[in-house]
């Protein structure tokens, strides 16, 4: 291949990154900027209606955040100028064309200069508005190709999707698109793009001509997502939509160099630049959370389900090695799975025990100062008997309370609301996360392991760019950085 670095690689290079207020999009622009300072110049699509207000948000939601701590001593007063000098503010949008960039000069300059585009744009929302996932997740990966055929000198194309575009699927789940090949045949029948919208625009009118509250438009946008993506085979619009933006991909890549990751759950850094950083709530982090405060005293799952995690910074390292060895390929559908339950699998009951060791030594502390005392709490293993769980501890109470409110003259009315709203909010929660914490597929991961090979053997610089998930030692990582990093980076603050 004639390179003996990683970093060699990313010399003097020009990255265009799409999502880099994301989570993983700042992991990867930290990463980038702390290993090499000589890389030419980062340019960050940012949702914004000018360059000020873009570079207003990049400092403030990216380049201020803790995760940049490491770097910014490592430069101490020379930070600032050296931000400014490697990293640009790009006022645009994915879903729309040439990205939002509309002056003719800048456009020509991205053209001739970009050279890798890393593209992580998503609402990652399981059941978010279908107009909007629509445009982000699908139609909005259309908008970045288009723009990559249009760079010059560009050397790679890198899309992140999920490992959870297989839908419902069991057993071991290949390393390529063969959950897709349904839709890809029914593709070859509609034009799904023209359908989709088509549908969008027709919902959205009849709502308009209700004169629908906005609560009522972003909740029929919901549930009309949800009903889709079940029709094509799909559990929630956030695996349907991205699975469509894979196979309007692969269809319309032509020969440009396109590498597509799919990562698994993502958590908290492992140990770059330092162990535990996390952004908001993520997945299986609403668990802990309502775990830890009381809230959560039973859960859907079945104990021997496994947990498929990668750290984020991780996941970051293994992007950088597919693009530094895929660089120029414009043949074959080049696919990556990254996770760890082929190689190192955690399944919900060790999740479950860490967790609870670690709030029985560390309990949380609620408003009123007193410790939260948790329990092992119960376990229900299939949707039956988690609805009659339901059934019995809330939802006869709910209509003994509705009883009661009709007998005393609408006096409980408040109490039953909002006791009834929650409990609507739980199931349809429930409901969205049955397939994942039910989950019976493990993810093979052969391409994602030839990848770790070919970059011991290849690069010297390998041991900065670890992404080789069997050296987790799993209770160690969960009780002594991420459920830490959880309270500190975002539950206590």
């Amino acid at each position: 291949m004639g390179l003996d670095s990683v970093l060699g690689y990313l010399q003097n290079k020009t990255i265009l990154i799409t999502g880099a207020t994301g989570f993983l999009g700042m992991v990867f622009v930290e990463k980038i900027l702390r290993v090499q300072p000589n890389v030419k110049k980062l340019y960050l699509l940012v949702r914004a209606s000018d360059t000020k207000s873009a570079t207003h948000r990049m400092h403030d939601e990216i380049i201020g955040k803790e995760l940049f701590r490491v770097l910014r001593q490592k430069w101490g007063t020379d930070f600032d100028s050296f931000i400014s000098e490697k990293v640009v503010a790009l006022p645009g949008d994915v879903t729309i064309e040439n990205l939002g960039v509309s002056e003719p000069r800048l456009m020509e300059e991205l053209c001739s200069e970009i050279q890798i585009i890393f593209n992580s744009a998503a609402t990652t929302n399981f059941d978010e508005r279908y107009d909007i996932s629509l445009a982000v997740n699908t139609f909005g990966t259309l908008r970045v190709l288009s723009f990559a055929k249009k760079c010059l000198k560009l050397q790679m194309l890198l899309h992140v999707s999920t490992a959870y575009v297989c839908g419902e699927r069991a057993g071991l789940i290949p390393e390529d698109s063969s959950s897709m090949d349904k839709m890809i045949k029914e593709m070859d029948n509609i034009d799904f793009e023209k359908v989709e919208k088509n549908l969008v625009k027709e919902k959205l009118n009849e709502l308009k001509g209700q004169d629908a509250s906005k609560e009522v438009v972003t909740n029929t946008m919901k549930d009309f997502g949800i009903k889709r993506a079940r029709l094509y085979g799909w559990p929630n619009t956030y695996v349907f939509t991205k699975a469509m933006g894979e196979i309007f991909l692969q269809r319309s890549k032509d020969n440009l160099p396109l590498v597509i990751v799919r990562p698994t759950i993502v958590t908290s850094t492992y140990k770059e630049p330092f162990p535990g950083w996390i952004q908001g709530l993520r997945t299986i982090d609403s668990v802990i959370a309502g775990y830890c405060k009381g809230k959560l005293t039973c859960l859907l799952v079945d104990p021997a389900t496994v947990l498929d995690m990668i750290p984020v910074d991780m996941l970051v390292n293994s992007i950088i090695a597919a693009m530094v060895v895929n660089s120029y390929q414009s043949s074959g559908n080049i696919i990556y799975q990254v996770g760890s339950s082929s190689r190192n699998p955690l399944n919900f009951f060790q999740m479950h025990e860490f967790i609870f060791q670690y709030f029985t030594k560390n309990p949380w502390v609620n408003k009123d100062g007193e410790p939260v005392i948790v329990t092992k709490g119960t376990i229900l293993t299939t949707m039956a008997t988690f609805r009659m769980y339901m059934n019995i501890r809330y939802m006869l109470p709910l209509k003994g309370l509705k009883f009661v409110n009709k007998a005393f003259g609408q006096y409980f009315q408040d109490r039953y609301v909002n006791y009834s709203r929650k409990l609507d909010l739980v199931m349809r929660l429930v409901e969205l996360y049955e397939p994942y914490m039910l989950f019976k597929g493990i993810f093979d991961d052969a391409n994602t392991e030839k990848l770790w090979r070919t970059a011991r053997e290849s690069f010297i610089d390998v041991g900065s760019f670890n992404f080789d998930a069997t050296c987790i030692d799993w209770e160690d990582y969960i009780m002594h950085a991420h459920i830490p990093g959880l309270l500190k980076h975002v539950l206590i603050k």
